[in-house]
């Protein structure tokens, strides 16, 4: 567990460190995603639509500081089980490499606070529990114009011993 967010942590520096163009290198942006949320552990085998809001400030073209919601939907478990409701809110580390002037690729890091609305079998005990652990992820973006970009991104949130991942398409908005 550690060794990965040490692995994308280091990537995300390394990327920082890149060089390359990109046509928005800097200023505020917002955006919403959607897509599937999946859990294959202990007793959970699921998946669900997921949905975020996310914002962020990009100081240079290789880095950016991003702060997002996102609501993982209702993971139900294989066997008897109350279904798991998990919402997230973050602050990750944006290191973003430029392929092309539209086209780049970025890891993020960083931190989460959850919110889970059923206990996980045999972690909790309580029907509601939070916490605060590890999340990150890569993605590619495409660049349509300065203010608007596509985003294609798989992040992986820890919950307890338990990892959610989301894979999703998101639209950024550029200020």
């Amino acid at each position: 567990m550690r060794s990965k967010l040490l692995t994308t942590t280091l990537a995300a520096v390394l990327l920082a460190g890149a060089s390359g163009a990109q046509a928005q290198d800097s200023g505020f942006y917002a955006g919403v995603g959607a897509g599937q949320a999946l859990v294959d552990e202990r007793a959970y085998d699921d998946e669900d639509t997921a949905f975020s809001v996310f914002g962020g400030y990009q100081f240079h073209r290789n880095f950016a500081l991003e702060a997002g919601y996102t609501d993982f939907g209702s993971l139900e478990p294989d066997v008897a089980g109350t279904d798991l409701e998990l919402s997230s809110a973050s602050l990750t580390a944006v290191g973003i490499l430029p392929f092309t002037e539209r086209f780049s690729g970025y890891a993020k890091a960083g931190f989460q606070r959850w919110e889970l609305d059923g206990a996980i079998p045999g972690l909790t005990g309580t029907a509601k529990d939070d916490g605060t652990d590890p999340v990150y992820g890569v993605g590619l973006q495409y660049r349509f114009n300065d203010l608007v970009a596509l985003r294609g991104e798989y992040t992986r949130s820890e919950v307890e011993d338990l990892d959610v991942d989301a894979a999703q398409v998101q639209v950024r908005f550029d200020f």
